[in-house]
């Protein structure tokens, strides 16, 4: 193996397979191995994933990668690691939402698009590549299983949003490395990333109380979601904390209509309410525009506080005060943990939970 070197200069693309003036053919391992200056067998074992290789080596190699256009052979590549070089974000839902589509609930929400963000982070310094699979019933998750035992991916990161999901003890049973963002609902020995939810919720509640509010009431998500049923606890140990023993609330589905439908049910049954906390940004969204077309002045009469800290917040009418789970880090967390995973199959199951901060805008 080559030594790096402080006088090693980086790659330079001399044509499509590193020499001047050749375009007839594609660049080769060979090639990226003479533009990077490491032997043969350095460059394969950087392109192919293995560990222990010295970093400045590993930097020299994909930099020559990128340089002379080099597209590895995955197809060669799998045959020798015994892998896909693919993991699988797999989101899991029910499709019983005739008049909500999975698909276009899961695309329309903020929340996704940061996990494959986050997720990307990481696996671009890789050659480990991102496919999504969105199940939505029973049927749909037995093909995924399926196409794992066939060896189609190395792995899942797993968005469990169904409640009742059986995917992530069928996972384990299968001996499917995978990692979760969000604790399953029910129990099951699978490694995950997650916000302090409780936390979070209480900094909202000690946030309006702190405002001088006096009736804080609550909409939470799906109340079997664990996301949900945390914020909930969290919001009520808060409250109790400080003497309110029995706050109202209003459940909403993380919607932006859901939202506005359960704050319209916490104007008709207690007017007085003077303070909301909102378990997510787009809910959080809807009740602005009620509370906008009841007359009540946002924070004047009534601040809210959203969870999240999504796009949809800063978008908000008015700018929504809300409490930042760094989904992007969680994200990126769990595909680190994937990939060790996927590498060493035997690790002991584990979790890593993050703590969430307040961020203060003009809704509260």
């Amino acid at each position: 193996m080559a030594n790096p070197s402080a006088s090693r200069t980086p790659p330079r693309a001399e044509g499509a397979a590193g020499r001047p003036g050749d375009q007839t053919r594609l660049p080769t391992l060979d090639d990226v191995a003479r533009v990077a200056q490491v032997s043969r067998a350095t460059a394969s074992r950087v392109i192919n994933g293995v560990r222990n290789v010295d970093p400045e080596l590993h930097a020299l190699v994909w930099s020559a990668v990128d340089a002379i256009g080099y597209v590895p052979n995955r197809a060669a590549r799998s045959l020798v690691t015994r892998r896909a070089g693919t993991v699988a974000l797999v989101v899991s839902d029910s499709d019983e939402h005739p008049d909500d589509p999975f698909f276009s609930r899961l695309l329309a929400d903020p929340f996704f698009g940061r996990v494959v963000g986050g997720t990307m982070s990481v696996l671009n310094a890789t050659p480990v590549q991102l496919a999504l699979h969105l199940t939505g019933n029973d049927t749909a998750r037995d093909r995924l299983l399926g196409e794992l035992r066939q060896g189609q991916a190395d792995g899942v990161l797993l968005l469990s949003l169904h409640p009742e999901d059986t995917l992530p003890a069928r996972l384990v049973d299968a001996g499917v490395p995978t990692v979760m963002v969000g604790r399953p609902a029910r129990p099951a020995p699978i490694s995950y990333v997650d916000v302090a939810n409780e936390s979070g919720a209480a900094l909202a509640v000690d946030h309006l109380l702190g405002l001088g509010c006096r009736q804080v009431a609550l909409i939470c998500g799906r109340e079997q979601v664990p996301a949900s049923q945390d914020r909930s606890a969290g919001f009520r140990q808060a409250m109790a904390r400080q003497g309110h023993a029995w706050p109202p609330y209003e459940a909403g589905d993380f919607t932006r209509e859901s939202g506005e439908a359960a704050m319209r049910r916490l104007l008709d049954r207690h007017p007085g309410v003077d303070g909301v906390f909102v378990a997510n940004d787009l809910m959080a969204q809807g009740a602005l525009n009620v509370l906008r077309a009841a007359g009540r002045r946002v924070p004047e009469d009534v601040p809210v506080v959203g969870f999240d800290d999504s796009s949809a917040a800063p978008a908000a009418q008015p700018p929504l005060t809300t409490v930042r789970q760094p989904l992007e880090d969680m994200a990126a967390e769990a595909a680190r943990m994937l990939l060790a995973r996927v590498a060493d199959p035997g690790l002991p199951v584990s979790c890593v939970i993050f703590d969430p901060t307040l961020v203060v805008r003009a809704s509260a």
